[in-house]
């Protein structure tokens, strides 16, 4: 049903403290485009199964945004497994995760149709098969874009960003369940228009977050803070990026998935390297127009990808498998 390509890609070198990888692109394949437009993924492995989660809509913006679940056995054949809809919103940005009792949890917002004194509202739902999913949870403020849970110790965070046009910061929530959420930092960075994140905890308990920026300034920033993670050290990296995700590799190095917008608009891996505040990328993945918001899942000494693009024409959901030599 999908055509599947085949690349090899030779990475750029750099004299960083984690050296630029050299990365194959094993393959790419599209595995979903049944929607008008489908988009904005995350990736999880869980129960020896794959899960995808992504928006689908009629356009990037819509009113009938819905959040599909497919799951596959080999990452090569893929079904639904449910599609979780909203009367009376859009819901976005689907972000899927592992709870510490072994639920999947499924997060996203919703942008109401007709907002009366809210118009966004972020949303948990919780599985334990991927296929029947509980009652949609509340979470965080209202007006606070709470983009994507990273559990570590047992707890739930996330930075929540400000969706009017009067609160245009980021907020820092922790919960114990995943249900009630609790404010850790009301404001942790305000400059410009901060928005979509992504948090990667290192075994000292470090906490890293590489953060898009939006406004007169539009370039990423990494955050760095230690626990409790009340006090964030920002850098500037000096590039415009949308759709972060970011994980770290068994070899200890951060890896960012993110659309960069430098000459042709792609989605691209790069290596974030917090000493010397740089992103730099290693590998572009077949990709442009309408595209990124990818996610990252470590499995079998490869790096599997999930993305969304419209390079062919339509918006299709992709997935890559990434070869990453030391």
């Amino acid at each position: 049903m999908f055509r599947l390509l085949v690349f090899t890609v030779c990475a750029v070198s750099a004299a960083t403290l984690f050296a630029q990888p050299t990365a194959s692109l094993v393959s790419v394949r599209k595995i979903w485009d049944r929607a008008p437009h489908n988009a904005f993924t995350d990736l999880i492995r869980f129960q020896d199964q794959w899960f995808c989660v992504f928006r689908e809509g009629q356009a990037h913006v819509s009113p009938d945004g819905a959040l599909r679940v497919i799951t596959s056995r080999d990452g090569v054949d893929w079904e639904s497994a449910a599609l979780i809809e909203s009367p009376n919103s859009d819901l976005r940005d689907a972000k899927i995760t592992i709870t510490p009792d072994n639920r999947l949890m499924l997060s996203g917002a919703e942008a109401l149709n007709e907002p009366d004194d809210h118009t966004h509202q972020s949303l948990v739902w919780f599985s334990v098969d991927g296929f029947a999913w509980s009652d949609r949870y509340e979470v965080a403020d209202r007006d606070f874009w709470l983009w994507r849970i990273t559990w570590h110790n047992s707890v739930a965070w996330g930075f929540g960003y400000g969706t009017r046009h009067d609160n245009r910061s980021i907020r820092l929530y922790s919960s114990g369940d995943g249900k009630e959420f609790q404010t850790v930092v009301a404001s942790s960075f305000d400059d410009g228009y901060p928005n979509e994140t992504a948090l990667v905890f290192l075994d000292d308990d470090t906490c890293h977050c590489l953060l898009r920026r939006d406004g007169d300034r539009p370039t990423a920033q990494l955050g760095t803070a230690q626990s409790p993670y009340v006090d964030w050290q920002w850098q500037d990296l000096g590039v415009r990026i949308g759709g972060p995700q970011m994980i770290r590799i068994p070899d200890g190095r951060l890896v960012a998935a993110v659309r960069l917008y430098d000459g042709a608009t792609r989605t691209a891996l790069c290596l974030v390297d917090h000493a010397t505040g740089s992103l730099r990328e290693f590998l572009t993945l077949p990709s442009g127009g309408d595209t990124s918001y990818a996610g990252m899942v470590w499995h079998e000494d490869h790096l599997w990808v999930s993305y969304y693009s419209s390079h062919e024409g339509k918006t299709g959901i992709y997935l890559a498998v990434v070869e990453m030599d030391p």
